[in-house]
């Protein structure tokens, strides 16, 4: 079962919707960032850290988060705005951790084609 597209383009939307509410605090805070679509059509804000380095803030929607990595100091819930801006400003301002930045994100599509094979 693939889900539709108009509820992809729905989730994609509010995705959106949460990332540009994300930017206009960072904006306020001067926190350097760019709204960009990835290849695969994500879109999320490019936050540049006190290092000059560049992460990607991604939305989970299952999980309300936004998340800059795969570890448990890497997300944070954006149901609380006012909380999410603080603690992203704080890791940009600390510096984003060594390393490649991991990824949350799971195609379930993917995994449900897998046990259809």
């Amino acid at each position: 079962m693939h889900i539709s597209q108009s509820i992809k383009d729905q989730q994609r939307a509010y995705a959106e919707r949460l990332l540009l509410a994300l930017s206009e605090e960072l904006q306020a805070r001067r926190v350097t960032h760019v709204l960009v679509v990835t290849p695969d059509g994500r879109t999320t804000l490019d936050v540049t850290d006190s290092r000059g380095r560049v992460r990607r803030v991604f939305v989970h929607l299952p999980f309300c988060w936004f998340y800059w990595g795969d570890q448990q100091d890497e997300r944070v819930s954006f149901l609380q705005m006012a909380v999410a801006v603080d603690r992203i400003e704080e890791a940009a301002q600390e510096g984003w951790a060594d390393g490649e930045q991991g990824d949350l994100s799971v195609d379930l599509n993917k995994l449900l084609d897998a046990y259809r094979g």
